[in-house]
């Protein structure tokens, strides 16, 4: 017997927002911009903004800002902190920071702490080499938690450094158990070094996150979904393949009127013509 299927076409993935997009508005309200992010159809987010000494997330105590997203009904599966500011410092500074970022993570239910970030001086070829040994170690600090450990790209990785690449140093040297990847695609195609496809089939089932976000067709800037270059329609149907687990969708800035509004109509693009990919 054939069993109806209410919902078709309906995702099995939550529909997430990067929450560094309404950075600037977040802090004025923090509880009452949730509850519009909610209303608008995102049912999950990535953290941005972990305060490591106050132990706080937008001002709010970590089990303050759990209580404004289940009032929201949202949830939270990864965040970004900021791994790069203790880089230089020694290797307990960067452990106890660690402790820190995993009380936060666990105490939100995320399911992946991510290093988002390094600063202009740490992008040569000798840090890139640098670097692959401390997420090795934060990945096994954060694994032996119970989490998952992932590093997020940008465009500065995928220069050429005389034949060498920072994300080839990080993919090949880094131990993929440990850490996983999460690929902002609006980043891999500014650089125009690879593409989606390239990259996950070199590593497959390894990019466990994506940040989706679309590029003006004129500035190459940040724009709302629809509005830019970017094919998602020939990028989303490899969702299984690369093993994504989470998406977020997030717009770094260039709003045509605002954060929210920007959010909102990526939202409605991003449902009525990408989320059947998804399926």
């Amino acid at each position: 017997m054939i069993q109806a299927n209410p919902q078709p076409n309906a995702s099995k993935y939550k529909m997430g927002l990067q929450l560094f997009t309404i950075n600037s508005i977040i802090g004025r309200d923090v509880a009452g911009t949730l509850k519009r992010v909610g209303s608008i159809g995102y049912q999950d987010t990535e953290t941005y903004g972990f305060d490591p000494e106050k132990k706080t997330y937008y001002g709010m105590a970590i089990s303050d800002f759990r209580q404004a997203l289940a009032d929201s009904q949202l949830t939270t599966t990864s965040g970004h902190y900021d791994f790069a500011r203790y880089f230089a410092q020694p290797a307990d500074e960067m452990k106890r920071f660690v402790d820190r970022c995993i009380e936060g993570a666990s105490g939100l239910g995320q399911k992946y702490i991510t290093w988002p970030w390094l600063d202009p001086s740490l992008r040569s070829i000798e840090k890139f080499k640098e670097l692959t040994g401390k997420l090795n170690a934060i990945g096994e600090q954060v694994n032996k938690a119970g989490l998952g450990f992932a590093y997020h790209n940008h465009d500065f990785e995928f220069i050429d450094h005389n034949g060498q690449i920072g994300y080839d140093i990080i993919m090949k040297e880094t131990d993929p158990r440990l850490v996983k990847l999460q690929v902002d695609l609006y980043w891999v195609m500014h650089s125009s070094k690879r593409s989606p496809a390239e990259l996950f089939s070199l590593q497959p089932g390894r990019f466990v996150m994506w940040h989706i976000k679309d590029m003006d067709k004129v500035s190459r800037d940040y724009t709302e979904m629809g509005n830019g270059s970017i094919d998602y329609t020939k990028i989303l149907p490899d969702a299984s393949r690369s093993g994504m687990q989470y998406y977020y969708i997030e717009q770094g800035g260039n709003f045509a009127i605002n954060p929210m509004d920007s959010i909102t109509k990526s939202a409605a693009f991003f449902k009525k013509n990408l989320e059947k990919y998804l399926a």
